[in-house]
């Protein structure tokens, strides 16, 4: 019989195989029953998540993060897609930025996206497992670190503090500041044509804020 679930892990991540034709609430047992058996297994860890097998609504996929949460010690970071190349530049970013911010005793979690007009304000630096959608906006007195997509606004150093950064998995903010440095977002490509996905981090050199691809040896410059 075909199981209702198989986990396989991969370069700091797991895949959760869903079988298709079984019931949510099966399938999201079977996920807190494997997890707590593997506990030991699995140990205390970040982790990224890519979920196959069959579709699951933004309900369901808070269930199931919920569900690894209260059955394991694994923190998924972020979700990640069926796309190779993509994933690995994700999966690479976060290697980066969980060793800088494992570093540091300032800084919290915030999980979930930020969308319809939200704004979420910080005194220390602040990683976001989630996207920053149009319209809203993160404010921090630290860095800032989206382990997603920043579309919409972004304050780092919002306290005077110019050596502040910002990094995202995917940038095009409306707007971006650093300290009192305001940065100019290029223009979006054209005919919906999309640049590849490339973690960026945005910082301020020679008194203006430039945006970078994010490098192992970038990052360890701050």
């Amino acid at each position: 019989m075909q199981d209702l679930v198989v986990i396989k892990s991969f370069q700091k991540g797991i895949t959760l195989r869903l079988r298709e034709d079984a019931e949510f609430e099966d399938v999201l047992a079977e996920i807190e029953r494997k997890f707590a058996e593997g506990k030991n297994f699995f140990g205390k860890s970040n982790m990224a998540l890519s979920i196959v097998g069959r579709p699951v609504s933004d309900a369901e996929e808070i269930r199931i993060l919920d569900a690894i949460r209260k059955n394991s010690s694994v923190r998924i970071v972020c979700i990640v897609g069926q796309d190779e190349e993509t994933n690995r530049r994700y999966i690479k970013a976060l290697q980066q930025v969980e060793k800088r911010m494992t570093a540091s005793d300032e800084g919290r979690f915030y999980k979930g996206s930020l969308k319809n007009k939200e704004v979420l304000e910080a005194e220390n630096g602040i990683v976001i497992l989630g996207d920053v959608y149009p319209g809203s906006a993160v404010i921090s007195k630290g860095s800032i670190i989206v382990l997603g997509g920043l579309y919409g606004e972004a304050y780092a150093g919002d306290d005077g503090r110019e050596d502040a950064y910002v990094i995202a998995l995917e940038m095009e903010p409306e707007r971006l500041k650093i300290g009192d440095f305001k940065y100019k977002p290029k223009e979006k490509a054209k005919w919906g044509i999309r640049p590849k996905v490339q973690p960026k981090i945005a910082y301020v050199k020679n008194e203006r804020i430039v945006a970078e691809p994010l490098t192992k040896e970038l990052l360890s410059s701050f």
